[in-house]
């Protein structure tokens, strides 16, 4: 079953699910159908919809003027609007809300986007960053909308260091943070490298680099190498050198990727102007957006949904935001991911794909660090 949060105040981490239920206890099931009615044509066309075609779509016996006098109810209670006069109504953020809360019904995601998804984050021999970069390239696919994450710095202590073997002059460097984060780099290494000078390395790096930040160590650990102190032979040095180097020039990992941003301009019905669109793109870029949207996510057990001006990050551009937050191996969120489109994006489609690659990429990450951790101290 599916976890839904749903903020009362979106930049709350306190969510209140029954939120728009509380708001509008007094709707009947004829306002319900109907409003129900105006959501679903306004997702499958983004134009007005009028009380003739409501009363096509539902086939029962109200009249047009009844459908009217329904609709006026609506949009008095701020459910409802009409962009023109003498239009059809479109529903509110505070409508789109009250489907989603109280009327949408949520299916199961079909296997074949599972398979899309799973074929993305569970491709082998890859670090947290491809992980990913591939479920943000496979959600912004299947949603048509644009993929967000919010990846965790990398500047956590690590907890281990491992050098594995590859093939002649090419060793592995595995990287395992005390947050649970791995990171794998390939690099070149000297020839003649045998598994003794693999775990020498690594145990010496793993020793001076445990609980502490690389740049508080680098400058030691570089004058180690140079003089050769210690257990660094020649070739443990030269390993020890290629795997610091690797880490302290590596541009450090994506924290905000956003794939598909073009997805965003093509609703040119739910985003009428492109500069609405430019400044939730500046928005997201800020490290305070991006801190706050985390926390938004981080006191979440599900799915969290942001809907167009309720929420400061997406008001700007009509957006709304699908995001889930996922876990380490110990359990703790360390991240987010999700979509962002058009108020007229298909919720009932779209909340399980991103609940289903939230808890998968959580999966992959515990997956991949297991067999890590049971090779300590070798």
């Amino acid at each position: 079953m599916l976890n839904f949060c749903r903020p009362l105040n979106p930049l709350s981490p306190d969510p209140c699910p029954l939120y728009s239920l509380l708001m509008f206890p007094d709707l009947n099931q004829r306002s319900r159908e109907i409003l129900k009615t105006i959501v679903d044509a306004f997702m499958a066309t983004g134009e007005p919809v009028g009380s003739r075609a409501i009363a096509e779509r539902l086939g029962m016996a109200l009249s047009p003027a009844t459908i009217r006098n329904v609709m006026a109810d609506l949009e008095a209670q701020g459910l409802l609007h009409a962009p023109h006069v003498s239009a059809g109504r479109v529903p509110t953020d505070a409508g789109l809300r009250f489907f989603v809360d109280g009327i949408l019904e949520i299916g199961d995601l079909a296997a074949e986007e599972k398979n899309t998804i799973e074929a993305q984050c569970l491709a082998q021999g890859k670090n947290l960053a491809d992980v990913l970069a591939r479920a943000t390239d496979a959600l912004a696919g299947l949603s048509a909308c644009a993929g967000l994450v919010l990846a965790p710095k990398t500047d956590r202590p690590p907890k281990q260091i491992e050098f594995i073997n590859l093939a002649p002059g090419r060793v592995l460097v595995v990287l395992v943070t005390e947050d649970g984060l791995v990171e794998n780099r390939v690099i070149d290494a000297p020839l003649g490298i045998d598994s003794g000078t693999l775990v020498m390395a690594g145990n010496y790096l793993t020793r001076r680099l445990v609980g502490r930040c690389l740049a508080d160590v680098q400058r030691g650990i570089e004058e180690d190498i140079r003089l050769r102190r210690a257990e660094l032979d020649e070739l443990t040095g030269k390993l020890v050198a290629a795997g610091l180097a690797v880490w302290s020039g590596a541009a450090e990992p994506v924290q905000l990727l956003i794939k598909g941003q073009s997805k965003l301009l093509e609703d040119v019905n739910a985003l009428q102007d492109i500069e609405r669109v430019r400044q939730l793109f500046e928005a997201l870029e800020t490290e305070e957006s991006m801190a706050r949207l985390l926390e938004a996510a981080r006191g979440a057990e599900g799915v969290k949904i942001f809907i167009g001006a309720e929420n400061a990050f997406f008001a700007h551009a009509g957006c709304s935001a699908i995001v889930a937050p996922y876990k380490n191996a110990q359990e703790q969120v360390i991240g987010a991911i999700g979509v962002i489109g058009p108020l007229r994006m298909n919720y009932a489609r779209i909340i399980p794909m991103v609940d289903y690659t939230s808890k998968l990429v959580g999966r992959v990450l515990r997956s991949t660090i297991l067999p890590l951790e049971g090779r300590a101290g070798r």
